[in-house]
């Protein structure tokens, strides 16, 4: 399913959402294809990873905790694109999920970083649509700053992964192309 190259110089993807969205998980299926028993990540992972020919991304997963949630500025800088996993059986924090994506997209470093999200958890019986998703975290009021997309995903299968990292991919390349 995913092929690995060395591609040459890879793009800065930072990868985040809230705790137990799934991040790690999607990271480590990516780089190994493989589902790895993870814990809730204190700081951050770095790999790069290769998901398919042509495309090579830097990914940084940092934790998504609430008390580590105030460090993710630092990480801003020199940044790409920004996948924003979302847990979509966790209705409960949906709103909380948006108050964090709108912060980060706020920020000056990440004013028009493309955008990915992963509706990760589409597997689960009560999994909300990426239309409920998108609306609800309001992505149709980003306006032309930021271009971004939507991706139902499940880490534990691997399915909509590799869509969503060539969507990146394709984002990254049209944001290139406009001069940012």
């Amino acid at each position: 399913m995913y092929e690995s190259f060395n591609t040459g110089p890879s793009s800065r993807i930072l990868m985040l959402g809230l705790d137990a969205a799934g991040k790690t998980t999607i990271l480590y299926k990516v780089k190994l294809n493989e589902n790895l028993e993870t814990l809730p990540t204190i700081g951050f992972n770095v790999e790069r990873v290769s998901p398919c020919r042509g495309v090579s991304f830097e990914v940084w997963d940092v934790g998504g905790q609430e008390n580590i949630r105030r460090l993710w500025r630092h990480y801003y800088s020199n940044t790409d694109g920004l996948i924003f996993v979302i847990d979509s059986n966790d209705q409960e924090r949906i709103d909380e999920a948006r108050e964090e994506l709108h912060g980060i997209l706020s920020a000056p470093d990440m004013s028009s970083v493309p955008l990915v999200v992963l509706a990760n958890k589409q597997d689960l019986p009560n999994a909300m649509k990426t239309s409920d998703i998108a609306q609800k975290l309001g992505l149709n009021t980003l306006g032309g700053k930021h271009k971004w997309f939507i991706q139902p995903a499940c880490a534990v299968t691997g399915d909509g992964l590799l869509e969503g990292m060539l969507e990146m991919s394709n984002l990254i390349k049209k944001h290139h192309q406009n001069g940012h």
